[in-house]
């Protein structure tokens, strides 16, 4: 529940919201939630539009959301659906009650093999509803299936029409929908679908609103359906406009099927029963070079031929942009010669059926069989080659050096004969604005669907200005080949102003007339698509999320974000809304959503609370805003985001930035200071190493001590090496040397409370012929004070760190780190804070891992056997910042054979998991993968966990198993001491396994969600 304090007496537009937030927070379960931070989060979508909602509401079941609806009627306020709020048009942004499907009302009712249906709450997840049906039916799915499948809804793509690269198998959404059951804002609840004359008459004879929207549907469709069949583009992909076409007779008067596609602006959609298919149980890939795409357009009539399961297809623009982003470098050297491609998937009872269509269109092809060809048979080769077509918005949004493009016309569709013309003349008339340059083609070729991003200047009236003169041109165009202003985003905002241009005079009314007989106040998303009688939507330049007005907050700042023109804001509106960052698997972004299923504590929603900050108008008080830093105050800085996210949003830097620059001049939380200046008691504690341990052990002390410092209780303090590895190398000296010479980092973490890795990757380093030494004194990278946000600390740390190592960086002399988070701040952090600095580009590029610098540096160094499986946990900055391959490819040629866990963040994180009130949080991330994995793994596999947070999180959940180092797993192997079971057991510990207290991982997680509720809003 939104806390009293926090909440806006009055919305936006000065009404007082008091009185309908009372009744909602009394009568609806759920939460309910009209705080600043909350309006922040859901004020915008995927789109370029911006609306400050009235408030939002997460009904915690479908009954509390007609509630919610019934509530909103009695004051008049305007209902919005959301599901996972990544449309493109601006349908999922408006001044009204969200309601927020998505967090609670998720349920897979009831899945049918036999008949080949399922019935679904309008908030699941389509991946989610996939593996739900999976484990009923086997081979069977939901058919359409978006690139943003891992986070859009069922009730999303209903209110979308949504499709996907899957559509050219099974259709669109509409395509798919047999029933649903359906709300009015006026609160006529009712199941809809195909309906017989004999079920007509019965509706009638019933009487009441049911009876009395029906009749009015059936009396809508007989005046205009000539109209319907003459102006209705006849494409697979016609996504504008209703769904009129669904009411003729010849498509059953199906009163589901109108309503799909109608953008939340007509009914509340409850439930729906929904057909599922069957996927071919094994597939074939073709790729196809062509000279340019339009050459590619121009081929896909005579590909259809061949009846393809897939029909893609992308320019050389977008392979490009993956070039210079470093994206799926192997599978762009892969692609064969041209400017333009086709990837044709063919489909087959079994693998010998799918690759042998496939071949037979690559050899029998008029079209084809004389370019460059590639065919692709084996499925894990095939999910690498499509991750090309499927990095389209991530490669093409934002481009080092390139101006942003946006959505806009992002999503037209024409008859695929027509294609390879139309995509000419749109090229032409890009060009004449400017356009085309920065302009990606790419998308579902084999339905005549194109997919761009277009670099609109929504930021200058003369940018927003050419931005509607080229919609309106664009529109005409479309139209002129028979074509539809969206083939599968919806129109939104973005193009329902365009309607008449597409449907003419004759239609508009119909439209109009359909909106008065389900909401004729105009209360279902407002403004969006058509209002009833003669009301125009909302213009397609109003309401944008930059604008011309838009002045935000500037600050000199600590990080120089030299990727983003040295620009805070710039750096905050990566975020387009994509909301990858609410997926619940692979990766490691996010983990905090994951555990919290908060939109606020989500990559996404943390970049909206900042830009709404910049912004100064829903958030007042800029960077001393303690509601923006509620919503940070559960982000791990995993850094999964830089990695993860299509667009490489950073938030562990803009919340270090953001911390440093609230706390300026301010006392900091008692955390800050313990966890923040460790290299200093850490120091301060290798001088006394028993005394310390002794007193860390006592657990009165310690948490006296935890609670003075800020620190959760039930976490016990790591114990403290007897001696420091530097200190210990320094005495011993080197005995390598016939390779040269390797500084060896001396981390923190390696040097003070796991020495032993150290010295065992001396041995190693050793053993490949180096020389090895330290600093002759203690460097450090920082870390710990960027990610309390003591910055202005981190910059003379690192200042001194460069002047020490000024020689070394110099002459080039390799730098081996072994902590990831350590070695990433070296590698990544450093230059950001010192982007014109040259030691610290120096420093950059003479840092490795230690995988890496063996590769590098003695590529014919012939590593010890392992010849086990080896179980890894990459640390998220070494996954975000670092890479594992070199890891791999590492272990690989010790003859491990490896698993690379895709668990997610071990959810210690640095600091976090240490911090008071982060506890719960901390260990639900770690249940929801790493542990569990942990636990599965064999008794003879070995754990690998080069970072300290992993290996102290999987030790102090007291699993019975503990995480070695790279450098300890082949130290042990090379001195033939690993035993055959929990080989961890040979590994040095300088003292017992310290554990948190026993607990129950599911109160954990419901702990977690609670947090989630809390943080920021108390």
């Amino acid at each position: 529940m939104a806390a009293e304090q926090d909440r806006l007496p009055r919305d936006v537009t000065g009404t007082d919201t008091d009185p309908l937030f009372r009744d909602l927070a009394a009568r609806v379960g759920g939460e309910v939630r009209f705080d600043t931070g909350t309006l922040a989060a859901y004020s915008t979508d995927a789109s370029n539009y911006r609306r400050v909602p009235i408030g939002v509401v997460a009904p915690a079941t479908v009954e509390d959301g007609v509630e919610a609806v019934a509530v909103c009627r009695e004051h008049g306020a305007p209902v919005l659906s959301r599901g996972g709020g990544t449309s493109l048009a601006g349908q999922t942004t408006n001044h009204a009650v969200v309601l927020d499907w998505s967090k609670y009302c998720d349920g897979v009712l009831d899945v049918d093999p036999e008949k080949r249906t399922a019935v679904v709450e309008p908030g699941v997840v389509l991946d989610a509803l996939n593996d739900r049906v999976g484990e009923v039916g086997r081979g069977l799915v939901f058919g359409p299936r978006p690139s943003t499948h891992g986070q859009c809804t069922l009730g999303g793509m209903i209110g979308n029409n949504s499709c996907g690269a899957s559509a050219q198998a099974y259709g669109k959404t509409v395509d798919n929908v047999l029933r649903m059951e359906v709300l009015t804002y006026d609160g006529c609840r009712m199941w809809v679908g195909p309906t017989t004359d004999e079920e007509y008459d019965r509706i009638l004879a019933e009487g009441g609103r049911r009876a009395e929207i029906h009749r009015e549907l059936r009396a809508l469709r007989d005046q205009y359906a000539l109209a319907v069949r003459r102006r209705f583009p006849d494409i697979p992909r016609r996504v504008s406009g209703y769904n009129l076409d669904s009411l003729l007779p010849e498509h059953g008067f199906d009163v589901a099927a109108a309503l799909v596609g109608s953008e939340g602006t007509l009914v509340t959609v409850l439930r729906a029963e929904v057909r599922l298919v069957r996927q071919p149980a094994a597939s074939a890939l073709v790729v196809c070079g062509f000279e340019d795409v339009f050459d590619a357009a121009d081929a896909v009539p005579e590909v259809l031929e061949y009846d393809p399961h897939t029909l893609e297809g992308l320019d050389d623009k977008l392979i490009g942009y993956e070039v210079r982003k470093h994206l799926h470098p192997e599978v762009v050297r892969r692609m064969p010669e041209g400017g333009g491609w086709l990837m044709v998937q063919f489909g087959g009872a079994d693998h010998e059926e799918a690759v042998g269509r496939a071949r037979e269109f690559a050899d029998s092809s008029d079209t084809v069989r004389r370019r460059d060809v590639l065919v692709v048979d084996d499925p894990a080769d095939q999910a690498r080659m499509w991750q090309a077509r499927e990095a389209g918005l991530g490669a093409t949004a934002r481009v080092p050096d390139e101006v942003d493009t946006w959505p806009g016309w992002e999503d037209s569709a024409v008859a695929p004969e027509h294609f390879g013309a139309y995509l000419r003349d749109l090229h032409a008339l890009m060009e004449e604005f400017g356009y085309a340059y920065r302009s990606s083609f790419y998308g579902h070729f084999g339905h005549g669907c194109l997919h761009t991003r277009v670099p609109f200047d929504l930021s200058s009236p003369s940018g927003v200005e050419a931005y509607r003169r080229f919609a309106e041109r664009a529109a005409d165009l479309v139209v002129g080949y028979g074509g539809s202003l969206s083939g599968e985003h919806g129109d939104g905002q973005s193009r329902a102003e365009l309607w008449p241009r597409m449907f003419g005079a004759e239609l508009m009314p119909a439209f109009a007339e359909m909106k008065r007989i389900f909401d004729p106040d105009d209360r279902m998303n407002p403004g969006r698509l058509v209002r009833p009688g003669d009301g125009r939507p909302s213009p397609l330049d109003a309401d944008l999320r930059l604008g011309p007005s838009r002045r935000p907050l500037e600050t000199d700042t600590y990080f120089g974000y030299p990727h983003d023109d040295r620009d805070f804001d710039r750096a905050v509106q990566r975020c387009v809304g994509v909301g990858k960052c609410r997926t619940e698997t692979g990766g490691v972004m996010c983990p905090s959503y994951r555990v919290t299923g908060e939109e606020e504590h989500s990559t996404r929603g943390r970049a909206r609370l900042l830009s709404e900050m910049l912004r100064g108008d829903l958030i007042e008080d800029g960077w001393r805003s303690d509601r923006v830093e509620g919503a940070l105050d559960l982000c791990l800085a995993c850094k999964g985001c830089k990695t993860d996210c299509p667009v490489n949003v950073d938030m562990a830097t803009y919340k270090a930035e953001f911390l440093a620059q609230h706390y300026e001049g301010r006392v900091r939380p008692a955390a800050h200071y313990a966890l923040g200046w460790l290299p200093l008691w850490a120091r301060a504690g290798s001088l006394a190493p028993e005394a310390a341990n002794a007193l860390s052990a006592r657990p009165l002390l310690t948490g006296l001590g935890q609670r003075l410092a800020g620190l959760a209780r039930e976490r016990p303090v790591p114990a403290i090496a007897l001696r420091r590895f530097s200190d210990a190398l320094r005495r011993r000296g080197s005995h390598g040397g016939n390779r040269g010479e390797v500084v060896l980092w001396p981390d923190t973490f390696t040097d003070n409370f796991h020495p032993q890795i150290g010295a065992a990757a001396v041995r190693v380093l050793e053993s490949a012929g180096f020389r090895v030494r330290v600093p002759p004194r203690t460097p450090c990278c920082g870390l710990t004070w960027i990610s309390t946000g003591q910055l202005g600390v981190a910059r003379r740390v690192l200042r001194r760190t460069l002047r020490l190592l000024r020689d070394d960086i110099r002459a080039g002399t390799p730098i081996v780190g072994l902590e990831p988070s350590c070695t990433a701040v070296l590698r990544s952090d450093a230059v950001e804070l010192f982007p014109d600095d040259e030691l610290a580009a120096g420093l950059r590029d003479n840092v490795h891992t230690l995988a890496e610098f063996l590769h590098s540096h003695a590529p014919d160094w012939d590593p010890p056997r392992l010849d086990r499986v080896a179980v890894a946990q990459p640390h998220c900055h070494q996954h975000a910042v670092l890479g594992f391959d070199e890891d791999a490819r590492l272990l690989e040629r010790t003859g491990a054979e490896v698993d690379v866990l895709d668990e997610g963040c071990c959810g210690l994180a640095g600091d976090f998991g240490f911090e008071d009130g982060h506890y719960a949080v901390s260990m639900a991330v770690a249940e929801n993968g790493l542990l569990p994995a942990v636990r599965a793994a064999d008794q003879r596999a070995l754990l690998l966990a080069d970072g300290f947070s992993c290996r102290t999180q999987i030790e102090q959940a007291g699993v019975g198993r503990q995480a070695v180092h790279l450098a300890e797993a082949l130290d042990l192997a090379r001195r033939g001491a690993l035993p055959r079971e929990r080989p961890e057991r040979a590994a040095t510990r300088f003292a017992p396994p310290r554990t948190v207290p026993d607990y129950d991982p599911a109160e954990i997680a419901e702990e977690a969600v609670r947090a989630g509720r809390r943080v920021g809003r108390s």
